[in-house]
């Protein structure tokens, strides 16, 4: 065969084999990241957290999460779950509001530390405005004023809502160009008027004057207070007060004056999370007549250390139904409470017990019945991440002094099923020591 001859045949068979060839290739779509898979910090909590929770439910839980103050027990859950790293909630993970909404939530309940680590793994932040307020606000509550204005230049969508206009400003005027920022300052006025930034802001551009108090609202307002010299103290937001705090607390505390009488010293140490030292004040406890105490003071603090230990007793739950059954009108409605919290964490009654503790009347229950209802789905499904948001649905709406009883009792029970021990345990320690 000539080279022509060659030349021909492989070309040929090259073209009858291009179509097989042509069918055999196959292009797959790279799945989108899951925003929910970077994390914080080892919080405990599996790569299954997330395992069967609904999207919906997060999508409706975590504005609310990054608007509303929680109690200590809850503020604790809410880091606890959003700090962790997962794939996220049904299709809430490749959400990018989804997940600014998380982060302004860990940021609202205190999370400061923890947002920022996870930002540091997130990529494109800029091309959502939600996703990249979360990492601006980061920024201005560390003191990384340039990282938030490097944000906001690479905005890609939103640059035109009043947040980014007030930040824009700030950062003009901090690259020394004041009448961008008295121009952008006038915009940003226009449509959302805000007495207490235009405030700080006409100060930092007029450079004299008194600014008047500092505003600790939120990150943007702190930057401002701190750029002007201001002592940034006083009442502020959850998240501006955890990025003051030295060291932020990861678990729930509460502050309690630890006196007078050692009933009292028990209850302020369980507080503040000191459990020995409470278990060995009540040992040195050796009668039941202890000064400046009652018999349901004694049997409220002994509730409490079965809480913080995450333990059923039926002895001091018995004695909780018999003063909730019997006691003054005061004493009564605290006893029936504290034994309606101590029950969700499994004690067996007696018979007798059983039916005082049905007639009680002093407990109340404020969540929809649906949503109680699907809390208690999830807990003994045991879906950690849906039993969480659900619990911390309920005590969004409770505020900052936490559920009402009833409703706590069920959050407590919900999560302990579900594997959430240490969240039962101060949601119940915190119930108790609201009724002490």
């Amino acid at each position: 065969m000539t080279g022509r001859s060659i030349s021909l045949a492989v070309l040929t068979a090259l073209a009858l084999t291009a179509p097989a060839l042509a069918q055999d290739v196959h292009v797959t779509a790279l799945a989108p990241p899951d925003f929910f898979s970077a994390g914080a910090r080892d919080t405990g909590l599996g790569a299954d957290l997330w395992r069967g929770a609904s999207g919906q439910t997060a999508r409706t839980v975590l504005p609310l999460l990054a608007a509303k103050p929680l109690s200590p027990a809850a503020q604790a859950l809410a880091r606890r779950v959003l700090a962790t790293g997962a794939p996220g909630p049904e299709s809430a993970g490749q959400d990018a509001s989804v997940a600014g909404a998380r982060i302004s939530a860990l940021i609202a309940q205190g999370g400061v530390k923890d947002a920022a680590a996870i930002l540091s793994r997130t990529a494109g932040l800029e091309q959502n405005p939600v996703l990249a307020q979360a990492g601006a606000e980061a920024a201005l509550l560390a003191a990384d004023d340039q990282a938030a204005c490097a944000i906001s230049d690479r905005l890609v969508a939103g640059r035109e809502e009043v947040y980014w206009m007030r930040l824009r400003a700030f950062c003009q005027l901090k690259a020394g160009d004041s009448g961008a920022a008295r121009l952008t300052l006038d915009l940003a006025q226009g449509q959302d008027r805000d007495a207490v930034y235009a405030r700080l802001m006409g100060a930092k551009l007029a450079g004299a004057g008194d600014p008047g108090a500092p505003s600790l609202r939120n990150g943007l307002d702190y930057a401002l207070s701190r750029n002007l010299g201001l002592p940034v103290t006083g009442p502020a937001a959850p998240a501006v007060a955890a990025a003051l705090a030295a060291n932020p607390a990861v678990s729930a505390t509460w502050t309690l004056e630890g006196g007078p009488g050692p009933v009292k010293a028990a209850m302020a140490a369980l507080a503040s999370g000191d459990l020995a030292s409470a278990q060995a004040l009540r040992a040195a406890m050796i009668s039941d007549t202890i000064p400046e105490a009652t018999i349901t003071d004694l049997a409220l603090l002994d509730a409490m250390l079965a809480a913080a230990m995450g333990k059923s007793d039926p002895q001091t739950l018995d004695r909780l139904i018999e003063r909730g059954a019997a006691a003054d009108p005061k004493t009564r409605a605290r006893a029936q409470q504290a034994a309606v919290i101590l029950t969700a964490f499994g004690a067996q009654m007696s018979t007798q017990a059983r039916g005082q503790f049905a007639s009680f009347t002093a407990v109340e229950a404020k969540a929809p019945s649906a949503r109680a209802l699907a809390l208690d789905i999830a807990g003994a499904e045991k879906l950690k991440g849906e039993t969480a948001l659900l619990a911390l649905w309920i005590s969004a709406d409770a505020g900052a002094t936490g559920p009402a009883a009833g409703d706590r009792a069920r959050i407590i029970r919900a999560l302990n099923a579900a594997g959430l021990e240490e969240d039962a345990r101060a949601f119940a320690l915190e119930g108790l020591l609201a009724v002490r």
